[in-house]
This record gives structure tokens, sequence and C-alpha cells, in this order.
């Protein structure tokens, strides 16, 4: 007898979950809230989805700061070399960019999104859009009965004894992510450990970041401190926004600013190195040739090899070095004010913004309960957890899409029909 399967959420990790359990010959019935499948996948990697990355796959484990050790078995049954030989399947072309981050070839999301999606219906699965799971309903033993879902104003049961949860965490509720997943997981006795924004931009208190809006900086280097002691280094590229900051390093440094200013109450102090393949000896031999370049120029006109056009002025200004002063009249001691200045402008970071905003959920199901290795519950037998409804996350460039992936692979595998 073929048995009932019930998937909560089309997403990235559910409809994996569901294609591979279709495939096994399971009735599989996904339940998504939504009226279209994969929506946070449509909008991920700027609407180019970053599938995965093309580092080795022993190396994954570190890029997750929210328990890389928990999917150490599951990134090995399902990896980035799987993650593409299975898009290669389903027709999807990939190329590898800086940082060994995989796209389509495309660059289009929603060519993922739909091939996830045609990938799940083609295996046998089938999709109930504006489907919301409330509950999944527990006979007196503790065995799953099944899924209690609200189709507009009517409820629904779906029968089952077997359900996977890929709900989702908090991070852009527009797409269906509310948090369902995790009151179910409550219910069910699980304890939840408290979502909070990872890979999200920061807002910083100096007003002349907003006069930079849209400039993206690579190969810099931010420095955040601890107001308490302690501080930590991060290398890559940011942009400048209207609020403040974003870009793939400020991503990644954001949960653990969030953490140190919600712990002191204080905002976080930061630098910012312009140039941090020069030592400081090195940036001042540049900046004496080019001053000697420009010994007739003015010094608001001399830091155009230096530096991006919009960036300029800021310096100037941040220098206190006059912007008419020629060049050949500035001192060894100004030189030196702007050579620790480029090493390390300052930045005062008042906040992360809200969990709306990130692209990522940290927190989640607390998976001490859930097992490694087939993503089953420990507390309730035929529950099964997958995606970002855990708590597990990395930093950017592919690897919280191949958590997804992996994850979803092996609750699909470890489904007993």
């Amino acid at each position: 007898m073929t048995k009932n399967v019930v998937v909560i959420g089309a997403g990235a990790s559910g409809l994996v979950a569901a294609g591979f359990l279709a495939q096994r010959g399971a009735n599989v019935h996904v339940l998504e809230k939504m009226q279209r499948s994969a929506s946070k996948v449509r909008i991920s990697g700027k609407g180019r989805c970053n599938i995965t990355n093309a580092m080795p796959i022993r190396d994954f484990p570190s890029n997750y700061p929210g328990n890389g050790r928990f999917l150490y078995g599951a990134l090995h049954r399902f990896s980035n070399v799987d993650c593409l030989d299975f898009f290669a399947s389903l027709g999807i072309q990939t190329k590898v960019e800086r940082g060994q981050r995989v796209f389509p070839i495309s660059d289009d999301a929603n060519e993922v999104a739909n091939a996830l999606e045609r990938f799940a219906v083609e295996s046998g699965a089938k999709i109930h859009f504006g489907h919301r799971a409330k509950d999944i309903r527990q006979s007196k033993d503790g065995s799953v009965e099944g899924v209690e879902a609200l189709v507009g104003n009517r409820d629904v049961f779906f029968q089952a004894a077997q359900v996977i949860v890929a709900t989702g965490g908090l991070s852009y509720p527009g797409t269906g992510s509310t948090g369902d997943g995790l009151a179910m997981a409550q219910s069910l006795g699980h304890t939840v450990v408290r979502p909070r924004p990872a890979l999200v931009p920061v807002r910083v208190e100096e007003r002349w970041v907003q006069d930079l809006s849209g400039l993206s900086l690579r190969n810099v280097e931010l420095t955040i401190v601890d107001p308490v002691g302690g501080q930590q280094s991060y290398f890559g590229e940011l942009m400048f926004a209207h609020f403040g900051l974003t870009g793939p390093i400020i991503l990644t440094a954001s949960e653990q600013i969030g953490t140190w200013i919600e712990g002191n109450g204080s905002p976080v102090r930061a630098f910012l190195d312009l140039k941090p393949a020069l030592s400081g000896e090195q940036l001042d031999k540049r900046l004496l040739r080019d001053f000697e370049t420009s010994s007739r120029k003015q010094f608001r006109n001399a830091l155009n090899d230096l530096l991006p056009k919009s960036l300029i002025p800021i310096v100037v200004e941040l220098s206190g070095i006059s912007p008419d002063k020629v060049c050949h009249q500035i001192t060894r001691e100004e030189r030196t004010s702007l050579r620790k200045l480029l090493k390390g402008v300052p930045l005062t970071i008042s906040k992360t913004l809200p969990l709306s905003a990130a692209i990522v959920t940290a927190g989640g199901v607390d998976v001490r309960a859930v097992d490694p290795r087939t993503m089953e519950s420990k507390k309730v037998k035929g529950v099964f957890f997958c995606g970002e409804v855990l708590d597990i996350h990395g930093v950017t460039g592919g690897f919280n899409l191949q958590a997804a992936f992996s994850t979803g692979f092996c609750a699909a595998q470890s489904v007993e029909l």
C-alpha cells in the first residue's frame, strides 16, 4: 500500500524532499500557503540565485556559524557535487564566480525555482497552493495521524503517518516564512532557539554614509570591535546604502554585531581598511609618490588613482586636511594622519536591520532533538525537519541553499515507506 507523506512548505528544501520522496514511491502532498512555489528562492542572490559553492565539501561545515557540525553527514550524503549533478539533470547549466559561488548561467533565480517545482511535480508529488498547515495531529499514543490545514475559511485534513516540516524561518515574511513550522515544532515538545536576524544589513550613525549610497567597495577589510574587548575582521566586498551598510562582509559580520549590541546595550565600533593589501609603510610610500606626481594639484584632486571618485570628498573631509591645500605643502604629520584614516575609517554601527529584512534566520528548531543522519525528530517518530526551520545557518556564498537541499534530501531518503 502506498504511504501518504505530507511535506509542509514548497520552498527549496520542501521541493527537493517532495521530489525524492515521490521517486521512492510515496504519495506526497505538499502544502504551500502561498500561491506559488519557492518564493524565497526566486529573490535569492538578488534574483540570480547562488545555488551552492564549489569549494571542497570537507570545508563546508566551517561556513556555518550556526551548528555546522550537525550538517556534516547531510552535506556528505548530498554534496555540492551531487547538487550540481542534480540541477544539470533538470537542465540548469551553472557557472562559478568569485568566492567559488555557483550561479545558473541564466542569472535567473526563477529558472531554478521553476526547475525545483517541475522536479517535484514530475516525480509525482502533488502541490496544494493556498493551503496553510495549522497543526500536526497526533493520536493518543503519540503517533502522527496527519496535518490540519486551512484553505480560506475551510479546514482540510491530510492523513499521513509521516510529515516533513520545511516551512523556513522568519526572514522575508512576504515569501511565506512567518514561523508556522516553529509553532508546530513547539506544540510537539521541541525547543525553539530564539529566532534572530543573520545575514542582515546594518545601520550606522555617520551621516556621510548616506552620500555614498550605491557605492560598492571590493577587497576591503572591516574590523568590528566588541565594546567590552575583542575584535573580528572580515575581508571582501561591502556596499553603502541610505540606511548604512550591506554587502557580503557586512552580512557575514551581522550576527556577531547583533549579538554584541544586544549583549552590551551599546553600538559597535568598526574600522574600514580601504587598502588592506598594503602595509602602513607601503601605503605611506604610495601617498608620497602620488603627492610628488601631483605636487602642484590641490589635495582634493590628488586621490583619483587611489580611491573611487565619490569616496574622495568624504576622505578629504575626514582627514582634516584642507581640500584646497597644494600637495607639496602637505606635511608629514598630515600624510601620516591620512594613512591611518585609509587603514581604518571609523564607523559606529548602531543596530542591525530587523529580522524581516534578513536573508537568513538564525535560531529555529533546536538540533539537539533532531537526528542529524535522518532529520527525524527525536521526540515524535515520523516528523522530520529540513531547511531553515532548523537552527542552522551559513555565511553568504551558497551555503544556506546547499543546507536546504542536503537536509531535504536526507529527510526524503529517511522516511519509512
